[in-house]
C-alpha cells in the first residue's frame, strides 16, 4: 500500500536533510504546526493490538 506524502514535504519551505527535517524560516505557521506533528507522531510506539495508536478489538 503506498504511503500518502505529507503536505509539507511538497512545500518550498521543506528541507529534506536525512535525520534533520526541517522547515527554512519564513515558513507559514500551518506548515510549522504539520511537521511538528508529524515528527512527534513518529515517536509514537505501536502497541500489540493497535494500528496508529488505535486498538483494534479482535471480533
Amino acid at each position: 500500500m503506498p504511503r500518502i506524502r505529507p503536505n509539507f514535504t511538497k512545500s518550498p519551505y521543506f528541507v529534506d536533510e536525512p535525520g534533520n527535517w526541517h522547515l527554512q524560516p519564513g515558513a507559514p505557521k500551518e506548515l510549522q504546526k504539520e511537521l511538528e506533528t508529524y515528527l512527534r507522531d513518529l515517536e509514537t510506539i505501536d502497541e500489540p493490538g493497535t494500528i496508529n495508536g488505535i486498538r483494534i478489538d479482535p471480533l
